[in-house]
C-alpha cells in the first residue's frame, strides 16, 4: 500500500496545509494540485512580463517552511505548480535547497506545451508515466507543467507498483483516487451540502488521503484529529465534481465511474472497489488560452419602487454615453416589497462592457456611469469609485494526437526520457449508457419543501460547460429521483439553462444522477460576467428550490447510515 497525501487543491488554498500533512502522520508521498484553467491564463501573463516566471510562485514559499521536514522523513514531493515553466520551477527549488543546506534529487516533466502562435498559452494534458519515470529514477520531488489533475496521484502508484500500460482496471481506480483527492478539502466535507452534520460544522476541515492498492482499489481518509469528515456522502460529492459522462477520459486510461462502488470502511475512511478501465482515447486534451480584451463593470443600486423603469433609464442613458456594443445589463432582483431597510428594499444593477478598445471599456465607461449620479433615477448610488479595464482571457478545449505531444521526463540525474504514448488506444465512439427507467411510481401523496431535504448537490465548471451531480441519500430517494429528475424538469427549476443543450447520466452506484449544461458558463471563468462564473453554486440553487417531494421520504429518514456518521 501506497499513502498519497494532497496539500493543495488550487492556487490559492491553504497555505499552510504542506506543513499540516507533513507533521499530522505518515505519508509516502504528498501532492499538490496549483492548475486550474484561469490559472494558467495568469501565469501566461505572468511570463509575458517576465520569461522566468510562468510557474506557482507560492509553492516555493511553501516548499521553504517544509522541504526539509519532507526530506527527512522520506516523503516525496509531486506537484503541477511548475505550470508554464516546469524546468524553472525546478532550478528555483534547487536554488531554494542550497539556500536551506539541503541535498534533494529533483525531477520535472515538460512537453506540455505547444506551439500556438495565435494563443498566450496552448498546453496538452498529460498522464502519469512521465512522473512515474522521475520517481523511479529516485526523485524526491517532481515538478510538472499541465498534467491531468488526477495524475500527480496516478503516477506515484505506477511507480509503487510497477503497474504498465495495459494495466487499465488498477490505473482507472487510481485515477479515481486522484480525482477525489485533488480537490483538497472538498472530499473531507469542504463545500459539502451538508455541512452543518459534520462534527465540527465545517469549520477546519483537514485535506486528504488516499491509501493506494496494487489492484487500484483505495481507501480515501485524513490525518487523525484534523477536522471534517471522510464519509460515503462527502466522497461521492467530490467524485461527481467536474465530470460529465460515466467515463472519464484521461491520457492513459479512460475510467468507467459507473463502476466505482464506495462503502464505508470505519470512522473516516471509505473504500473504493470495481473501477473498470478501458484504453485510453488517441487524443489529448489541449486548453488554449487567449486574451479577450478588456471588460469593466459598475453596479448601480435601485431602491423603492418603479425598479424595472429605473433600470430601463439607466440602460438608455449609458447607451447614449458609450453606445451599445459590448454592453451587458444584469438587473437582480434583491428587493423586497414594503422593507424598512434602504438594503433590504435595492434591487442591483450590474452594467458590464466588454471591447478591444482598452480606453472605451475603461475610464470612459466608468466616467460615464459615474456621471448619472445627479442625473438619472430618483436614489441613484454606486457600490463602486470608477474603474480602470481590466484584460480578460477566453478558455477553448482543443485536441491533438497523443503522439504529436513530446511527452518528455527530465530526470535528477538530468537524463531526459521521452515517454511513448499508448500503443492501444479507444478509436471509436464510447458507448454511453442508456438512461435507467422506471423507479418509484410518480403517483404519491405530496408535500411541498425544498429539493435539498432529500438530496444533495455538487456542480463545477469545465470551459464554458457547467456539470451538476446530484445524489439522493437513500435507495427510495434515488428511485423518486431518477424518474423525477428529467432534463426537462431541471430547465424548469434552473430557467437559465433552458436554451441550452442538456445530457443527463446516471451512475447507479452513487444514487446520482449527472447533467452537463453545455454553454452556460460562455467562454469560460475569464471571461464571464456571470454573478457565478464557475458554476460553483449551481447545485446549492437547485436544492433550494421548492418543490412536490414524495409525502413518505421525510426529512428525517434522509439518510441511510452511510452519510456523516460513517
Amino acid at each position: 500500500m501506497i499513502r498519497i497525501g494532497n496539500a493543495s487543491g488550487f492556487h490559492g488554498d491553504r497555505f499552510s496545509a504542506w506543513r499540516e500533512m507533513l507533521d499530522g502522520g505518515e505519508l509516502d508521498v504528498l501532492t499538490g494540485d496549483y492548475l486550474a484553467e484561469l490559472t494558467m491564463l495568469i501565469l501566461g501573463r505572468d511570463r509575458l512580463r517576465d520569461p522566468d516566471l510562468g510557474y506557482a510562485r507560492t509553492f516555493l514559499r511553501q516548499a521553504e517552511s517544509c522541504l526539509g521536514a519532507a526530506l527527512e522523513r522520506g516523503v516525496r514531493l509531486v506537484t503541477n505548480a511548475g505550470g508554464l515553466n516546469p524546468a524553472g520551477l525546478a532550478a528555483a527549488l534547487e536554488s531554494l535547497c542550497a539556500k536551506l543546506g539541503l541535498t534533494a534529487r529533483i525531477g520535472y516533466v515538460e512537453g506540455d506545451a505547444l506551439p500556438r502562435p495565435d494563443a498566450l498559452t496552448a498546453n496538452a494534458y498529460l498522464g502519469a508515466f512521465g512522473i512515474a519515470a522521475c520517481l523511479a529514477d529516485g526523485a524526491d520531488i517532481v515538478v510538472t507543467g499541465r498534467v491531468t489533475d488526477a495524475s500527480l496521484v496516478v503516477g506515484p502508484a505506477i511507480a509503487h507498483f510497477g503497474w504498465g500500460r495495459d494495466d487499465l482496471d488498477a490505473l482507472a481506480g487510481a485515477t479515481v483516487a486522484g480525482h477525489l483527492i485533488e480537490c483538497g478539502a472538498q472530499v473531507t466535507g469542504g463545500n459539502f451540502s451538508f455541512f452543518t452534520e459534520l462534527p465540527d460544522g465545517g469549520r477546519r476541515p483537514g485535506f486528504p488521503i488516499a491509501e493506494l492498492y496494487a489492484d487500484g482499489s483505495a481507501v480515501i481518509t485524513k490525518h487523525p484529529g484534523t477536522g471534517g469528515a471522510v464519509t460515503v456522502e462527502t466522497v461521492t460529492a467530490q467524485l461527481l465534481y467536474e465530470i460529465d459522462t460515466p467515463y472519464y477520459l484521461g491520457p492513459d486510461v479512460v475510467t468507467r465511474l459507473d463502476t466505482v462502488a464506495l462503502a464505508p470502511d470505519g470512522p473516516d475512511r471509505v473504500r473504493l472497489r470495481g473501477t473498470r478501465g478501458l484504453p485510453p482515447p488517441a487524443t489529448l486534451k489541449l486548453g488554449v488560452n487567449n486574451l479577450g480584451g478588456f471588460r469593466n463593470s459598475m453596479t448601480f443600486v435601485l431602491c423603492g419602487l418603479e425598479i424595472e423603469a429605473k433600470a430601463a433609464l439607466v440602460r438608455a442613458q449609458i447607451e447614449d454615453a458609450v453606445g451599445p456594443v459590448g454592453l451587458e445589463f444584469v438587473l437582480a432582483r434583491t428587493d423586497h416589497p414594503d422593507s424598512s431597510v434602504t438594503e433590504t428594499a435595492s434591487a442591483l444593477l450590474h452594467v458590464h462592457l466588454r471591447d478591444g478598445d482598452k480606453a472605451r471599456a475603461g475610464r470612459a465607461f466608468s466616467a460615464a456611469a459615474v456621471e448619472l449620479a445627479l442625473a438619472s433615477y430618483p436614489g441613484c448610488t454606486l457600490t463602486t469609485l470608477p474603474g480602470d479595464a481590466t484584460p480578460y482571457g477566453v478558455f477553448t478545449a482543443d485536441s491533438v494526437p497523443q503522439p504529436a505531444v513530446p511527452h518528455v521526463a527530465v530526470l535528477p540525474s538530468g537524463e531526459r526520457v521521452t515517454i511513448p504514448p499508448p500503443q492501444e488506444c479507444w478509436e471509436g465512439p464510447l458507448p454511453i449508457p442508456d438512461p435507467i427507467s422506471g423507479g418509484l411510481s410518480q403517483h404519491f401523496s405530496r408535500r411541498r419543501g425544498p429539493l435539498g431535504e432529500l438530496v444533495g448537490a455538487r456542480s463545477g465548471d469545465k470551459g464554458g460547460d457547467a456539470n451538476l451531480g446530484v445524489w439522493a441519500r437513500t435507495d427510495p430517494a434515488y428511485a423518486w429521483l431518477r424518474g423525477w429528475l428529467t432534463v426537462d424538469r431541471l430547465r424548469e427549476l434552473l430557467p437559465e439553462t433552458a436554451g441550452l443543450p442538456v445530457e443527463r447520466y446516471d451512475l447507479p452506484n452513487l444514487r446520482a444522477v449527472n447533467f452537463v449544461i453545455r454553454g452556460l458558463l460562455g467562454q469560460g471563468v475569464a471571461a464571464s460576467t456571470r454573478f457565478d462564473p464557475q458554476a460553483k453554486a449551481l447545485g446549492e440553487l437547485l436544492r433550494a428550490r421548492i418543490v412536490d417531494l414524495p409525502a413518505v421520504l421525510a426529512p428525517g429518514d434522509a439518510t441511510d447510515g452511510t452519510g456523516t456518521g460513517g
